[in-house]
């Protein structure tokens, strides 16, 4: 009976332990959205690694919110790319009181889900969505850490105009919000500097066989292409025109300035023009790309390092409002002012990024390479970006 009596007692004190100890942590979801299958699954899921690292790292520095060590845990979803799918993804994300989200990859998800996070007041950061109606709807819950298309179509628009003099070029989009949006804002710049834009020609987010756009193409013998979508019909598209004997400088916006374009269209890919909206992986924070390769394996392949500042961003909100609902952290987040992996990030009244970078590259023997940096409507060679201004987001600075 002693015995009972004594496992009793050391039961109930354990329980006493325990349970102060799960007063004193606080859960918080935060959600993630990305394709995570299908033909652009690599840059999903290069997005959602880096908001998992920001969320690990944070779970390591037992930040306390409200008196209590905050627990992160990202909640990750495949939107597939789809619209559709996109806004269901959304509400499940809603429904799951996550208390704010990064994401998602494309504008064409991105745009449709976006009433639904308004509609329950939930803060979400975009790393990648870069067409401009996004943060234009007067949503105070929208947030992106890149800069927008009408800022990045100029930028390699003005580059190709600039650099490689051509007389006419040829503009094809794949029918998305993103892929379309983008190869307006080329189209417009082009026109506005005298230079001849052949009619618009259209694909899909999932064309295969682009022969029938080319053949149409080749007889009008562009001095340039420029392709709005992503590197999975982008790669198809730059190797079929070479297949056809089509010399054109092909030029692509940040969908298809990976180096899966070497995978895709193989040698053909050398000399490709493509622009990124932001600075590129290697020039992000060093502490930033050398925990993303120790942690995954690889090295980030495109905007994983601004969906690592976007998850931070939300974070850092909820560390100084000492509170992680939304209502609370909301207008804290729209008027931080913060030093992340890409660089100092604060926000306009649209929720857009200040002074965002666009950053040029070209591929050569097989590498993507950048070589100038458009800040503030001046070009910057990349070597001397890398040496001023871009600086502070390499020195590991926070």
């Amino acid at each position: 009976m002693k015995n009972a009596n004594m496992r009793t007692t050391l039961l109930i004190a354990a329980l006493g332990a325990a349970f102060p100890l799960c007063a004193q942590t606080l859960e918080v979801k935060i959600g993630h959205v990305a394709p995570l299958t299908g033909g652009i699954a690599h840059l999903g899921k290069d997005n959602e690694n880096g908001a998992r690292l920001a969320i690990e790292e944070a779970n390591a520095a037992k930040i306390k919110i409200g008196g209590k060590e905050a627990r992160f845990s990202l909640v990750a979803e495949d939107d597939q790319a789809d619209p559709k799918v996109g806004t269901t993804v959304a509400q499940k994300l809603v429904d799951q009181k996550v208390a704010g989200v990064v994401g998602h990859l494309n504008s064409g998800t991105s745009i449709p889900a976006s009433p639904i996070y308004n509609g329950a007041g939930i803060p979400v950061i975009s790393g990648s969505a870069t067409n401009p109606k996004l943060t234009e709807q007067g949503f105070k819950t929208q947030f992106r850490v890149v800069g927008r298309d009408d800022q990045q179509g100029p930028a390699i628009a003005s580059y190709l105009a600039t650099n490689r003099k051509p007389k006419v070029v040829a503009v094809i989009d794949d029918a998305t919000a993103y892929g379309e949006g983008i190869a307006n804002e080329v189209e417009k710049t082009l026109k506005a500097q005298k230079i001849t834009v052949l009619p618009r020609e259209k694909g899909t987010d999932k064309t295969t066989d682009w022969k029938a756009v080319l053949t149409k193409l080749r007889g009008r013998n562009p001095d340039a292409v420029f392709y709005g979508g992503m590197d999975a019909t982008g790669g198809l598209l730059l190797k079929q025109a070479r297949e056809l004997g089509i010399k054109a400088v092909f030029t692509f916006g940040d969908g298809a300035c990976t180096d899966k374009m070497k995978e895709l269209a193989g040698a053909a890919a050398d000399g490709l023009l493509c622009s990124q909206a932001g600075i590129p992986p290697q020039a992000a924070d060093r502490k930033f790309t050398a925990a993303y390769k120790k942690r995954f394996k690889a090295d980030p392949i495109l905007y994983a390092p601004f969906t690592y500042d976007g998850a931070n961003l939300l974070i850092e909100a909820m560390r100084k409002a000492d509170s992680t609902d939304p209502k609370k952290y909301l207008p804290v987040l729209s008027k931080i002012s913060y030093m992340g992996a890409t660089g100092r990030i604060a926000f306009d009244a649209k929720g857009d990024r200040k002074d965002a970078e666009m950053t040029i590259f070209s591929m050569n023997k097989g590498n993507l390479e950048p070589i100038a940096i458009i800040k503030s409507g001046k070009t910057i060679a990349y070597a001397e970006f890398i040496k001023g201004a871009g600086g502070a987001a390499a020195k590991g600075k926070k």
